[in-house]
């Protein structure tokens, strides 16, 4: 006779799963910008229950960033105009990566450069760091005045790109889309069609605020990027349409995830994980409540396999 505990077990759903080159423990990533260096939330939530994070994007020389105002709420989400604030790879290599080698889960670095030649330096030598599980390219922020978002609406110059990045990086390279354009189908098969091996949608969406009080712009650089719920809506319809469209590389799904629910309707869309972003502002250990709830949601659906989930939109009658 089978013991309860046996029962249980036995139903427990297999939340592994895989994307661009990397195994998974589970589809619970943590997106770019949103969570330091990985370090900065080690004593609010359980690293290793993650199924990996992305770090804040680095390039080849440190950067300051924008000037404040750089942050602010919306009615739905918030405005950020950071520029990509960072210390650089020499100091990442030294300063960040020792911790990174044993947060106890996989790691992505996002990277960019204000050049195009400033890209293939940075892949080149991040590539080569030992720690470093896959690179994600970042060439849709709408907060820096050169390269990033220039690179990444043009398909044809995105795929130039793609292609020079992957001729030196032999790890896993994913390319982190901008919505900020009129076809993310195009952008996305270029980047399949150059090498990358995932794609991450969607990134921040341009958007501004006024305070009428001041009537000033409440950031400082007047348009900021646009995150947090208000961008689901959009970010689910664009997965939706790459994986549609069968682009031959899997999908990373990312805007306004904040429970286990809104993960799984980007893995229904076509995702094949999942970045909680603004999320971890609200509530710091988010990401691995979200685990939780995907969890919850198989054993109550009968999914024994997460992945079973992927592309599982219903369509008509």
């Amino acid at each position: 006779m089978t013991s309860s505990l046996d029962t249980r077990e036995e139903r427990t759903p297999t939340l592994r799963t895989s994307c661009g080159g990397i195994e998974f423990r589970n589809p619970v990533l943590t997106a770019s910008g949103t969570f330091g260096y990985g370090q900065e939330f080690d004593t609010l939530l359980s690293l290793p229950r993650l199924g990996g994070l992305v770090t804040k994007g680095i390039s080849p020389k440190p950067r300051f960033g924008n000037p404040p105002p750089r942050i602010c709420e919306t009615a739905a989400g918030m405005l950020n105009s950071i520029g990509l604030e960072n210390v650089g790879v020499e100091a990442f290599a030294l300063e960040k990566l020792p911790f990174l080698r044993s947060c106890g889960t996989r790691v992505l670095v996002n990277f960019f450069g204000t050049t195009f030649d400033e890209y293939v330096d940075c892949g080149a030598r991040l590539a080569a760091l030992d720690g470093v599980d896959g690179l994600e390219m970042n060439v849709s922020c709408p907060n820096i005045k050169a390269g990033g978002i220039e690179f990444g609406r043009d398909p044809s110059v995105l795929g130039d790109l793609v292609r020079a990045c992957r001729a030196v990086i032999r790890k896993p390279f994913w390319v982190k889309l901008t919505p900020n354009t009129s076809d993310i189908v195009a952008l996305a098969r270029a980047c399949a069609d150059n090498g990358a091996d995932a794609v991450s949608i969607i990134n921040t969406i341009t958007a501004m605020a006024i305070d009428a009080r001041t009537r000033r712009p409440k950031i400082g650089t007047v348009f900021g990027g646009l995150s947090g719920p208000a961008i689901k809506p959009v970010a689910l319809r664009m997965v939706y349409q790459v994986h549609r469209a069968r682009i031959p590389i899997p999908i990373c799904g990312i805007g306004g995830i904040q429970d286990g629910t809104d993960a799984i309707e980007f893995l229904l869309a076509g995702a094949s994980c999942v970045q909680v972003g603004t999320q971890s502002f609200v509530d710091p250990a988010s990401a691995e409540r979200i685990v939780r709830e995907i969890e919850c949601y198989c054993h109550a659906q009968g999914v024994n396999d997460v992945r079973e989930l992927i592309g599982g939109l219903a369509i008509g009658h």
